[in-house]
């Protein structure tokens, strides 16, 4: 285990738990934007999960329906995701584009007690917007900063899944010759 300087444990991508992991951004057309990360930002390859849903999933107390694309890729040791929204139900996704449009949409932060850091940022006046299990073990929070802070921080569960996951996505932007630009999630 690699300890970072200013005192978090490292992850195998590079980045600290505690520290922000990922940016991401919800977008109208998938392809359209990975082709935009591939050509102009040289972003790649992009790890594309076509449908995130699950009956564990609450947006603002109560059941979701929602159903989104996600792709990852990343840029040096930073993960940038995108989001596509599948259908009009209610979401934090359909929330942030309703509130301003497409865009920047969270900083995701790693933590390796998601529950253990909710209370701290409800304290700060954040509230919880969303929850959901993920594919790479736990599941994520969604807070909401309202007017301080106009977009959602994501925390994001430091399992050993999500670091080998997340590492295997960083490894293969390593020297990534341009190929293969859309790759499955799994």
């Amino acid at each position: 285990m690699s300890i970072d300087p200013r005192g978090g444990r490292l992850l195998g991508f590079g980045q600290c738990v505690g520290g922000i992991a990922q940016m991401a951004y919800v977008v109208p057309d998938m392809e359209a934007a990975i082709d935009w990360w591939v050509r102009d930002m040289r972003t790649g390859p992009w790890f594309l999960l076509e449908s995130f849903t699950g009956a564990d999933h609450i947006y603002r107390g109560a059941p979701s329906r929602a159903d989104v694309r996600i792709a990852m890729a990343f840029a040096g040791h930073m993960q940038i995701e995108l989001i596509q929204p599948k259908d009009d139900h209610p979401s934090v996704y359909r929330e942030m584009i309703d509130r301003r449009g497409h865009g920047f949409h969270h900083v995701g932060i790693a933590c390796d007690d998601v529950d253990a850091e909710i209370p701290a940022y409800l304290a700060r006046g954040y509230t919880l917007a969303h929850t959901a299990g993920v594919p790479t073990g736990g599941h994520v929070a969604y807070l909401d900063g309202g007017a301080a802070y106009p977009h959602f921080i994501e925390l994001i569960p430091a399992t050993p899944g999500m670091d080998a996951a997340f590492t295997a996505f960083w490894r293969a932007s390593v020297d990534w010759d341009g190929k293969d630009p859309i790759r499955p999630f799994a």
